[in-house]
C-alpha cells in the first residue's frame, strides 16, 4: 500500500528521451494533483546504455533501471509497461508485455505498419479477456479545449459536419543542416511528418467529430534528401558531423479525406513551416456553427453559433480554464492556463482510473490501428499519383 492507503500500480517505462521525459512528468504529477484509486509508482526505467539510462532515471524520478526491456517486462513489481521507444519496437514490446499480464500504454503511432498494428490489436483483445488493458498515447485528446470541442459537437451545437480543416505545422527540420535523427529513418519511424505528427490530427479529427475517415487522396514530399549524420542527439535537437546520410521519410504530407457523415476533410502535416513551433490547428464547420482550435493558444477554443443574431454574431473566444471544464478543477484558479505537459498528467490519471475500474481505456489499440490504416492509405495514394484510396 502507498502512503495514502491506496493500492499501488507499479510502472515500468521503456525509453527515456523526449516522450520518456513527458510521460515521466505525467506519472510523477498525477497522484499529487488528482485523487486516484491506485497510487502509480515509478519502479523501473529501461534503456540500452547503462550510464545514460541511470542518469535519466535519477533525473526523471525512477527507482531502478534495466538495460533489457525483457527484464523489465518480467519483473513482478511492474504492473503496467509504458512504451516510449521508436515505432519499430512497439509491436514486440507491447505484445510481450500483454502476454506477460502487464497493462500497456504505447506511444503513437501504434506501429510502423498495419500488419504490426493488427498483431498488437489481436494481442490486446486476447489480453482484455484476461483483464489486461491497453491504450495508445494520442495525448492531445486530453487538452481541456479539445475535450470541450468534442462535447460541443456531440451535443449538436454545430450540427451536421461539413468540413474538417486540420494542420500540424512545425519547423524543427526546416533548416537543411539539421542532422539526421531516428525520426528521419523509415526503418525506425515508419514515416515522417505523416506518421509523427499527421497521426495526431487524424486522431483529433475523428475524436472531435465522432466520425471516421472513409477515403483519402494524398501527396507526400521530401524536400531535403540527405542531412549531416548526428554526433549526438537529444529530443528534437542535435549536432551534425561532416558525413551525410539519406533522409528516407516524407518531410510533408497533404491529403483530402471524406468522413462517414459525408463531410470533407483537408489535412496538412509538415516540419518545414518556419515560425510554426507546434501549431495543431483544427477548424470544424457544421450546419449550425463552427469550432476552431490552435495548440499554440491551447487554453482557448473558438466557437461560432450560426443561430446568433447577425448584428452580434462572431466567433466566441472561450478560455477553457473553468472548474466545469475537463480536468481543470484539480489544477489552478480560473484563467491560470495549462501547458504541454498537463495532457500527459491527464493521460496518466485516466489510465490509472480505468485500470482500477477494469474499464477499457481510450484510445484503444483498435483506435490506433484505425489511424494506421489511414496513414497507409495516404502512402498508397501518394505512390499512385494521388489516386483515391478507400479505407
Amino acid at each position: 500500500m502507498a502512503e495514502n492507503g491506496h493500492p499501488t500500480l507499479g510502472i515500468g517505462m521503456v525509453g527515456y528521451s523526449f516522450m520518456g521525459a513527458a510521460h515521466s512528468q505525467g506519472w510523477r504529477t498525477a497522484p499529487r494533483f488528482f485523487d486516484l484509486p491506485l497510487a502509480p509508482e515509478m519502479r523501473v526505467l529501461a534503456g540500452r546504455n547503462t550510464a545514460a539510462v541511470t542518469a535519466a532515471a535519477h533525473k526523471l524520478g525512477w527507482d531502478d533501471v534495466e538495460t533489457d526491456w525483457r527484464k523489465l517486462v518480467a519483473r513482478d513489481d511492474v504492473d503496467l509497461v509504458d512504451i516510449c521507444t521508436p515505432g519499430d519496437t512497439h509491436a514486440e514490446i507491447a505484445i510481450a508485455a500483454l502476454e506477460a499480464g502487464k497493462h500497456v500504454l504505447c506511444e503513437k503511432p501504434l506501429a510502423n505498419t498495419v500488419a504490426e498494428a493488427e498483431l498488437m490489436v489481436a494481442a490486446a483483445e486476447a489480453a482484455a479477456a484476461r483483464g489486461v488493458l491497453s491504450t495508445v498515447g494520442f495525448t492531445y485528446r486530453r487538452v481541456p479545449a479539445v475535450q470541450l470541442a468534442r462535447q460541443l459537437v456531440a451535443d449538436g451545437r454545430i450540427g451536421t459536419i461539413r468540413h474538417v480543416r486540420a494542420q500540424y505545422l512545425q519547423d524543427w527540420i526546416a533548416d537543411e543542416n539539421v542532422p539526421l535523427s531516428w525520426r528521419l529513418d523509415k526503418t525506425k519511424a515508419g514515416s515522417g511528418a505523416l506518421g509523427d505528427i499527421g497521426a495526431h490530427i487524424i486522431d483529433l479529427a475523428q475524436f472531435i467529430t465522432g466520425e471516421s475517415i472513409t477515403g483519402v487522396s494524398g501527396i507526400l514530399e521530401t524536400f531535403v534528401d540527405e542531412r549531416p549524420i548526428a554526433t549526438d542527439f537529444s529530443g528534437l535537437s542535435g549536432t551534425g558531423g561532416t558525413e551525410k546520410g539519406p533522409v528516407t521519410v516524407d518531410d510533408a504530407a497533404v491529403f483530402l479525406a471524406r468522413l462517414t457523415g459525408g463531410g470533407l476533410g483537408v489535412f496538412e502535416a509538415t516540419r518545414f513551416a518556419y515560425g510554426r513551433k507546434n501549431a495543431i490547428r483544427l477548424e470544424i464547420n457544421g450546419s449550425r456553427g463552427s469550432v476552431a482550435f490552435d495548440f499554440e493558444d491551447m487554453n482557448v477554443l473558438h466557437f461560432f453559433d450560426a443561430s446568433d443574431d447577425a448584428q452580434v454574431a462572431g466567433f466566441r473566444r472561450i478560455v477553457v480554464t473553468e472548474p466545469q471544464h475537463a480536468y481543470i478543477a484539480s489544477w489552478w484558479p480560473a484563467g491560470h492556463g495549462l501547458g504541454y505537459e498537463h495532457a500527459f498528467t491527464h493521460q496518466a490519471v485516466d489510465l490509472v482510473r480505468d485500470v482500477a475500474a477494469g474499464t477499457q481505456p481510450t484510445p484503444s489499440f483498435a483506435d490506433g490501428l484505425a489511424v494506421q490504416r489511414i496513414l497507409e492509405a495516404v502512402e498508397r495514394s501518394a505512390a499512385s499519383d494521388s489516386d483515391w484510396q478507400q479505407i
